[in-house]
């Protein structure tokens, strides 16, 4: 087998054919280190018995390049910053009705027990979890998920009935 320089120089056109057929614009400095990194592993791990190198090295390189490119664009996904001027600009709403979405809720609550009550405002007021609940109550998560289902089931009656 070749040395590692020149099979670089031989294998240099590959992979910006990967690099083209990935349709990579962004870091394709980055992109083709990758690329010379995975024919460098495809060469030490390559076995003559099992068929052509320049097959096996083009696979090699195009499942890095394709792991990179998923691990980016991950990594974009979860940076993704608001435009600047936009962030700053944010008005707050005139138009604040939070106690009339409170009354507005607690019309659907008739018959519950003071702590169903308590489980309709967390969740849908405040928008808690039942791990939230229970922290704040100081009971366990079973508990608040008795209430929920309490609550659940008689709200769910009221409508049927009419009583909201």
């Amino acid at each position: 087998m070749e040395r590692f320089e020149e099979l670089a120089v031989k294998y240099e056109p590959m992979i910006y054919h990967v690099i083209h057929s990935l349709h990579i614009y962004k870091n394709r400095d980055e992109f083709y280190q990758t690329g010379l990194i995975a024919l460098w592993e495809a060469y030490l791990r390559f076995d003559a018995e099992k068929g052509n190198f320049g097959t096996y090295a083009y696979s090699f390189i195009k499942g890095r390049m394709l792991t990179e490119l998923s691990k980016q664009r991950r990594n974009e996904v979860r940076t993704v910053f608001p435009k600047e001027e936009t962030f700053w600009d944010m008005k707050k709403d005139d138009n604040d009705c939070r106690p009339l979405e409170l009354l507005t809720l607690l019309s659907y609550c008739h018959g519950l027990t003071e702590k169903q009550k308590q489980w309709v405002v967390y969740t849908f007021y405040d928008g808690m979890s039942v791990r939230e609940i229970a922290e704040v109550e100081k009971v366990s998560q079973s508990a608040v998920k008795k209430w929920r289902a309490g609550a659940m089931e008689k709200i769910r009656v009221n409508i049927e009935e009419g009583l909201c």
